[in-house]
């Protein structure tokens, strides 16, 4: 039995970076629904710092296993940081239906993850700048510009930073500080450096899981009091009673509605004036919600 190889030329010719935020956007809202079912990945480490990683999936008919390894020494003997194969299969009978390039796929996935989570969670419109340069970093910085955003590019190496900026047709920062002072930070470097940064007040910090999974307390140290990284702060919370007092005085804020069907059913009523939305729903309608004033969320 034969199957197509889609190798990394032909992945990067068949899917748009703008379109990839789309693909993205709706890929996490399936899994928050649980259409999709996503088993956490299994590290294999390779001492002293690399490492392969198998990530399955299953959903919409398809089981999807990727096969990658991190390694990040792999530039100094001129091979990638990133490789691996992502093979495609029928959930129905097992058959192997297709193989793809991972390198591609991951950079993809990578700027289209940045962006979507910059759009979502982002408080302005304004600069976004890009701290790291890798094969990944580029696929950042690729996809906030077909999004709009102008885009700045800072390395530690400042002539891949200026290689990528020709590249990409965008503006390589003068200074690690002019980066770091943008609107909106994408960050695709070691968590070890990036917890050195001194990032300003008020910057949207755009972070990876990893880093925030093995760098708790740096995350929190590097970002300003006026915005915490969602994934590492815990969310504020007001008692009812305050909240009814909020509206009696007529403070400007958004009231989300966020019970399930059954339990709004149940109840028969709602806050006037909230918005209804489910969890799932946020990634896709986020734009509902205004940004210029408190949003309170509640249930039962």
């Amino acid at each position: 039995m034969s199957i197509p190889v889609f190798a990394a030329r032909h992945v990067y010719a068949a899917v748009d970076p703008s379109d990839a935020v789309e693909a993205v956007r709706e890929a996490f809202v399936a899994h928050a629904r649980g259409e999709w079912l996503m088993p956490s990945k299994v590290y294999v480490p390779v001492p002293p710092d690399g490492d392969f990683r198998a990530m399955p999936a299953r959903g919409g008919g398809y089981s999807v296993l990727k096969w990658v390894t991190s390694f990040p020494r792999n530039p100094e003997r001129g091979l990638p940081t990133v490789s691996g194969i992502v093979l495609l299969s029928d959930s129905a009978d097992g058959r192997l239906l297709a193989e793809l390039d991972a390198g591609a796929l991951t950079a993809l996935r990578t700027g289209a993850a940045a962006v979507l989570a910059a759009e979502t969670l982002g408080m302005v419109d304004g600069p976004a700048a890009v701290v790291g340069c890798g094969v990944n970093g580029r696929a950042v910085a690729r996809t906030f510009w077909a999004r709009g955003r102008e885009v700045l590019l800072w390395d530690a190496d400042a002539e891949r930073a200026a290689q990528a900026a020709e590249e990409l047709g965008a503006r390589a920062a003068g200074s690690r500080e002019e980066a770091l002072a943008a609107d909106v930070v994408a960050t695709v470097t070691p968590g070890s450096y990036l917890a050195r940064l001194k990032i300003a007040p008020g910057v949207a910090i755009d972070a990876d899981r990893d880093f925030l999974e093995t760098e708790g307390e740096a995350a929190r140290r590097i970002v300003a009091p006026e915005r915490e990284i969602a994934e590492s702060a815990p969310v504020p919370t007001i008692s009812p009673k305050e909240l009814r007092q909020m509206l009696d005085r007529g403070d400007p804020v958004t009231v989300l509605d966020v019970r399930n069907r059954q339990a709004y059913t149940d109840a028969g009523a709602s806050i006037p004036g909230s918005v209804r939305i489910a969890p799932h729903e946020i990634p896709v309608r986020y734009q509902e919600i205004p940004r210029d004033r408190l949003a309170v969320a509640y249930c039962t």
